[in-house]
């Protein structure tokens, strides 16, 4: 097949079944971010590159890189965090802070594609940004927690940790903050290597066997989320930044739960580390066991980040949902919206002399706040234009003739079904409008057959 009618590997087209559904998953998310007090921001796709260097640790050679036309170095957006450190130092004098801000787009990674990965990918951040409080931290979870279940998912698990809880169980472990940074590169292929993958990492960093043993351990901690806690402040005693950061936890996962984060939702992770270079408090991550996909978000604390670009240090928290993996989690389980149809009816033209009527009946549901579509052609006869609705997966089907126009009724065939009937006219935008919340009612796992909730909880 010629390139020229193919997609870049990585980056998909979504038809608009897909697109249904990713729309659903944007308004959702944003409707509950509004709800928080989050507002919208939107910045350009591309960056000068030296905006996005030294930001992003190892990560950095996955960053799209080129010069424009007038010779400047510039880059593709890599995610939206470092363009959001580049808009605060920017507008300082323009932004009330605490600042709690929203954006939905796309950004851009030359990595390797597989399941839940693509070059180019949808992300949808939250940030609060000029506040040190665990408060924040704690509402980025209630947020995250509310989006979640607003989508429909019932068994998800948000992992929670502290980068200094990681550098504590290094310290304790004989490593110095020099020697904490493999660690972490270690620990965060956990998932992809395994223990014994991450032991043979550590061992070829230098990390004796007697230390990488003791760090395995630690990271492995399970548990009530008050137990893990108190062992790890038992297992880190003498490390005060460990200890403050396990206090930085409690108090985060107290707030929390009175926002209405229920608790078994969160699980202390020690073996958290996000790779990000630029986290530096706490880090989360929520997940879902099944489909195996890697997190549907992730994201922590960064309070050093801004002050790169704005020259003194601003704390933020924030977290970035994966709207690909969203997306492809939701379709393997068949959630999201009961129809991938955006029409509620379909307005079909009895013939050519009742076509205006027809019309007319369409504009008065769509002013009626319903998704109509009509057929386009008075000459083609009823059965076609009633199976191309079908074929479309609209629900209803809207006939008037002369008859129904006598009688002051339009006749509606629910196409599903087959079954049809007479209604007065007044009566049938209302009687549609019901079907649509309907068939708008979010699918959850636990509704086709209890899947989800099953292999996550």
């Amino acid at each position: 097949m010629s390139n020229r009618v193919q997609n870049i590997r990585g980056m998909r087209d979504h038809l608009p079944s897909a697109m249904i559904l990713r729309q659903y998953i944007i308004d959702t998310l944003t409707s509950v971010f509004e709800r928080y007090g989050f507002e919208p921001l939107q910045t350009p796709v591309v960056e000068y590159a030296e905006t996005l260097d030294g930001k992003i640790g190892d990560d950095e050679k996955l960053i799209y890189r080129f010069e424009d036309h007038g010779g400047r170095k510039v880059a593709l957006r890599y995610d939206q965090t470092v363009p959001l450190a580049r808009v605060v130092a920017q507008y300082q004098g323009q932004l009330l802070l605490p600042w709690r801000r929203y954006a939905i787009g796309q950004s851009y990674r030359g990595e390797r594609p597989g399941r839940g990965r693509y070059r180019e990918l949808w992300q949808a951040d939250i940030d609060i940004v000029g506040s040190a409080s665990p408060l924040a931290d704690a509402e980025i979870l209630a947020v995250l927690t509310d989006a979640l279940t607003a989508l429909g998912f019932t068994g998800f698990t948000t992992l929670i940790s502290h980068r200094q809880i990681l550098g504590g169980i290094a310290r304790v472990s004989g490593l110095d903050d020099a020697a904490a940074g493999d660690v972490y590169r270690a620990i965060d292929k956990l998932d992809k290597i395994g223990i014994d993958g991450v032991r043979n990492d550590l061992l070829q960093s230098g990390v004796s066997t007697a230390a990488a043993e003791r760090i395995l351990a630690l990271i492995d901690l399970q548990g009530d989320a008050d137990e893990v806690l108190n062992a790890l402040a038992q297992q880190l005693q003498g490390d005060e930044r460990a200890l403050q950061a396990i206090d930085n936890v409690r108090a985060i996962i107290g707030y929390a739960r009175a926002m209405g984060v229920p608790e078994e939702r969160i699980v202390i992770a020690p073996r958290l580390a996000r790779g990000l270079s630029y986290y530096t408090g706490a880090v989360f991550e929520s997940i879902v066991q099944n489909p195996p996909m890697g997190s549907l978000l992730g994201g922590g604390r960064y309070d050093e980040l801004i002050g790169m670009f704005a020259g003194r240090s601003i704390p933020t928290v924030g977290l970035a949902f994966g709207i690909e993996r969203l997306h492809d989690v939701m379709e393997e389980l068949g959630m999201g919206p009961a129809s991938r149809t955006i029409a509620t009816a379909f307005v079909t033209l009895f013939n050519p002399d009742m076509a205006a009527e027809s019309l007319r009946l369409a504009q008065e549901l769509r002013r009626a706040g319903l998704l109509v579509e009509t057929a386009l052609d008075p000459s083609e006869k009823l059965g076609k234009q009633l199976q191309y609705a079908d074929r479309r997966g609209i629900p209803y089907a809207l006939v008037i003739g002369p008859d129904e126009l006598a009688r002051g009724e339009v006749v509606v065939k629910d196409l599903r079904s087959g079954a049809q009937q007479s209604v007065v006219r007044s009566a049938v935008a209302s009687q549609l409008r019901s079907a649509a919340d309907a068939r708008r009612t979010p699918r959850t796992a636990y509704d086709q057959g209890g899947t989800h909730e099953r292999q996550t909880s």
